[in-house]
Parts: structure tokens; C-alpha cells; sequence
């Protein structure tokens, strides 16, 4: 009897434990209490029996699944708060080294930033608020950067390709060897030459993109493009300045046979060799065409306003790759090597920090252009040395040694003091002319965020004799590359109308009669007779 007074007792103090967890508790007599016991808890949790429990299964397991989640962000909450009072128990008191260091700035700091409290609802307290607002908003930056890590619409990357050497050269005084690349109308039949040295991330491959040969041969020029040191096939020099550029210019037209004046032609930053060549060696050019030419953004005589309206148009990031050229030029080694300098291609804009237009924009991202582009860049950067690259950003931005305003033409002065003002009295020789006789034509596109029109304007302004053709809807390349009507304009400014190749000359010698045979054929015809 007493037994059973025990398992009786046994069981409710059974079922009242496992009662708020909804088990169900089934009595039973005998031993078959147990079972039942054990059948009610399956049921209760779904473990057993047919298919009508499927659907009880599943909502229990959702049920136990949702309850564990909300018991485990309770006690986050409650051990972040926890967490807090200890910080401010701790270090956030007036002793504490941190609240001594930068409370009074942070206070100033809060009181600033108090309006903001405004836009925050009336029964939130501002410091929780806030702290969560820059949770989320750290968590939501990283959110993003990861769905753009695993973006599967990212175009595949392409990799360098370095073509076998296919590039003539010329040995220079130096030693060094210049490579070069010539196109048109061969030497001794060429109405006009033209020497181009390319622009930064370029190569003798680049010239003028997309020039027709027949367009060469219809005016008869001959287009002579070439490397600058250390880029493309070309040698490096050791310590190259723009006097050394102008000089490799005038070997190179000796080397190849240009015995007359040639043309110059120089794009955006390769036009700083251009504007050398006027400068350094002007008795050997019968012309320059300059198409968006750069000029030094750090040039002295340049107006405020000039300044300011070049440097608007440009990124911060091209900003500050200038700022290093001219501070920290081995800084740019680092940004040089993870771009361009990688092994794998990217985009121009990207590369080279620039602010494009709408033409221009979608003009490189045509199929015509990024494969021109990469063969370029291809060619530019076969050598994998970081230092001509640097070297060509550290010219654009230092001194020059010249001025644009020194190749104004002006009368040569003959010295000063009194010894240059009796030579000017007794000499009876006329007065001597000084900078560049010959014209100079710039194409500047309007539209133009990479040169802007400002540096165009100020060349205008130190050499009131240059020809300046304003494009109005034109950007950085959209005038020069792949345009057949563009380039007919272009030589038909600088050379008139087409004449074609100069004609071939023919061999004017005499045709000179053998005496010796005429001689005996009359004696032989006398004796007949």
C-alpha cells in the first residue's frame, strides 16, 4: 500500500515539473505508468507516431528554435550593458587617463553635434541612439563591400600580355637605343615629316589612333612615333630632363633620313616633349600641332583664376597623385605597382584618376577603343620598371628650365650694362629675333576634363602668336582617336590641300654610245666601198 502511495506521489510531482513545458502526463496503472508517460512526451514533441504529427513536429521545432534566439539576444543585451557599466565604472570616470585626454575635445565635439538630437524621437536617449545608428551603419558598410567582393556581373580581369620585340632601333651618342616606328610615304618620297612622342601610359604604338594610310599618302607625310626612355623597346636614361628629350628628338631625325624641317606633334602630356623641342632645338621644326597639350599645373606666371579653374575640373585622387609627384614622388612607386604596373589590365579613368565627360566616357568603354588601349599599355609597360613612369610624372610637375613665354618671338638681347648698351650703339648688324618662328596649332576640346580649356587659355595668353582651334562639343579623345574627318581637318590645317607623295625622280643621265663600236662598224663600211 505504501508503494503505491509512493509512485502515485512520484508521478505528480512528475507531471507538475515537466507541466510548464507542455509534456502531457498520462497516469496509468501498473507498470505500464512508464509508457504512457513516455508516449505522451513523444507525442508532445512530435517524435512519434504517424503522419498526422508531421505538422505538430515542425511548429514545435520552430517554436524551441525562435525561444532559443530570443533568450540569446537577451543575454547579449544584457551583457553589452553590462560591458558598458564596467567601461564607465572604469575608464569613463573623471581620474580615468581617457576622460582626461579627450573629454574636453569630445565634449566640444558633442556639443556642436547637438542639433542633431532633434531629428532623434523624444523617448530615445540621445548616447543609446546614436550608438546604435553607428553600429548599424558600420555594419551596413560591410555588407555592402561584401556583396561587391562576390558581385558575379564583375567582367573577368585580363592579363598583361608582353608581345615579342618587333621595334626598330637607333643607337644613340649615349650608348642607348631608341625605339621607333614610321608610317606613310617612305623618306624620298615625303612632302612633310612629323616626329610624335606619345603621352604617360603610352607607346610609339599610339601616334595618331586610327590614321588612315591612304590619308598619310593622299598628303604625302611620313609619321615617325617613337618610346620615350625606359618605356616600350626603349633604354632607359639615368638622369633625363626635357633638354635630353628634345635632344633624342633631333638623333632620331638624323638617324631616320629627315634631313629638311619636320613637324612635331604632340597629345595631352606628350606635348611637354613638344613644347621642349620648341624650345631646345626650333631651327629643326617647321611646325608643331599640339591636340589638348598639358602645361606644368604648378606654372608660376599662371593667374589665380587660371589655377583654379584647371584644378576644379580634376578628382581628388588625381589631385593628390599630383601633390606626390612634386613632395613625395617615391610614394608613387606604391599606387604605380597596384595599378598599371600589375600584370593585369583596367580601365584608363581609373588608372589615371580622371574626370570624363558623357562623350568621353562612352567612347572608351567601346570595344574599338579598349583594344586599342590595351595593346598600348601592353607595349608601355613591357619593361615592368616603375622609375620612367615616375620620372615622367616628377617632369610634368617641377621646373621645366623654360617658360612658355620663352618661345614668344621677341628681339635677342644683347647683354646688360653698359657693355650691352655700346654694342647696341656701334654694332651696325640689325636686330637678331628670339623663340620659335614657326606656326604652332592647338586643338583644344571644350568639354575637355582631363586638360581643361584653362591651360589652353593661358597658352594663348604668354604667346598671343599661336593658332587656337576651339572644339565646342569635344572631350580628351573623342577629336583625336579613331576620326577620320578629325584627322582630314587636322593636315588640312597644317599642310593645305592634298598633293600626294612627291613624285619619283628619273635617272637624267645621258645614255652614253659606244664609240668603239661605231667606229669600226664606219670603217668596215668605208673599206666596202
Amino acid at each position: 500500500m505504501s508503494e503505491a502511495n509512493e509512485s502515485s506521489s512520484w508521478r505528480e510531482e512528475f507531471a507538475s515539473l515537466v507541466g510548464d513545458t507542455g509534456l502531457r502526463y498520462r497516469a496509468a496503472s501498473g507498470s505500464g505508468g512508464g509508457i504512457g508517460i513516455a508516449a505522451a512526451a513523444a507525442e508532445d514533441f512530435g517524435v512519434g507516431g504517424g503522419g498526422g504529427n508531421a505538422g505538430v513536429e515542425s511548429e514545435s521545432w520552430k517554436y524551441h528554435f525562435v525561444e532559443f534566439f530570443k533568450g540569446f539576444a537577451e543575454m547579449s543585451v544584457e551583457f553589452g550593458r553590462g560591458c558598458r557599466d564596467i567601461v564607465k565604472q572604469n575608464l569613463m570616470t573623471e581620474d580615468s587617463y581617457i576622460v582626461k585626454k579627450f573629454g574636453g575635445p569630445c565634449a566640444k565635439v558633442g556639443t556642436k553635434l547637438r542639433f542633431l538630437n532633434e531629428y532623434l524621437p523624444e523617448d530615445r536617449d540621445p548616447v543609446h541612439a546614436w550608438t546604435v545608428i553607428f553600429f548599424v551603419f558600420i555594419f551596413a558598410l560591410a555588407a555592402m563591400n561584401v556583396n561587391n567582393e562576390h558581385d558575379s556581373t564583375t567582367p573577368l580581369i585580363k592579363k598583361v600580355y608582353i608581345h615579342p620585340p618587333n621595334a626598330s632601333r637607333i643607337l644613340l651618342p649615349d650608348g642607348r637605343h631608341l625605339a621607333y616606328q614610321e608610317q606613310g610615304v617612305p623618306a624620298d618620297r615625303a612632302r612633310f615629316s612629323m616626329i610624335a612622342p606619345h603621352s604617360f601610359l603610352s607607346s610609339r604604338l599610339a601616334g595618331i589612333p586610327g590614321l588612315g594610310a591612304s590619308l598619310l599618302q593622299e598628303f604625302g607625310l611620313r609619321l615617325i612615333t617613337y618610346d620615350l626612355p625606359g618605356f616600350g623597346e626603349s633604354d632607359p636614361h639615368p638622369n633625363r630632363n626635357f633638354e635630353t628629350s628634345a635632344l633624342d628628338m633631333l638623333h632620331l631625325s638624323y638617324a631616320v633620313g629627315v634631313t629638311d624641317k619636320f613637324w612635331v606633334l604632340g597629345y595631352s602630356s606628350g606635348s611637354m616633349h613638344s613644347w621642349a623641342a620648341l624650345r631646345y632645338i626650333p631651327d629643326r621644326l617647321a611646325g608643331a600641332a599640339l591636340v589638348a597639350p598639358m602645361v606644368n599645373p604648378y606654372e608660376p606666371s599662371m593667374t589665380k583664376e587660371e589655377r583654379y579653374k584647371t584644378w576644379e575640373k580634376w578628382t581628388p585622387q588625381r589631385k593628390l597623385m599630383y601633390i606626390l609627384a612634386r613632395r613625395f614622388s617615391r610614394l608613387l612607386a606604391y599606387f604605380y605597382r597596384r595599378s598599371f604596373l600589375s600584370g593585369k589590365h583596367g580601365q584608363i579613368d581609373k588608372w589615371l584618376s580622371l574626370s570624363l565627360g558623357k562623350r568621353d566616357r562612352a567612347f572608351i568603354e567601346g570595344p574599338i577603343f579598349e583594344e586599342f588601349w590595351q595593346r598600348d599599355v601592353e607595349e608601355s609597360v613591357r619593361q615592368g620598371n616603375v622609375k620612367p613612369f615616375v620620372e615622367e610624372a616628377v617632369l610634368q610637375v617641377s621646373n621645366w628650365g623654360f617658360s612658355l613665354a620663352d618661345l614668344k618671338i621677341q628681339k635677342k638681347r644683347r647683354g646688360k650694362g653698359i657693355i650691352g648698351w655700346l654694342r647696341s650703339m656701334y654694332s651696325p648688324a640689325e636686330e637678331e629675333l628670339t623663340g620659335f618662328l614657326g606656326p604652332i596649332h592647338i586643338w583644344q576640346g571644350m568639354d575637355d576634363r582631363v586638360v581643361p580649356p584653362s591651360m589652353t587659355n593661358f597658352v594663348e595668353r604668354v604667346l598671343p602668336g599661336v593658332m587656337v582651334h576651339k572644339l565646342l562639343y569635344e572631350g580628351h579623345f573623342t577629336y583625336f582617336y579613331f576620326c577620320d574627318e578629325c584627322h582630314r581637318q587636322i593636315l588640312s590645317t597644317l599642310f593645305g590641300n592634298p598633293q600626294g607623295p612627291l613624285p619619283i625622280e628619273e635617272d637624267q643621265t645621258p645614255i652614253q654610245e659606244d664609240t668603239e663600236d661605231t667606229e669600226e662598224v664606219t670603217l668596215g663600211n668605208f673599206s666596202m666601198d
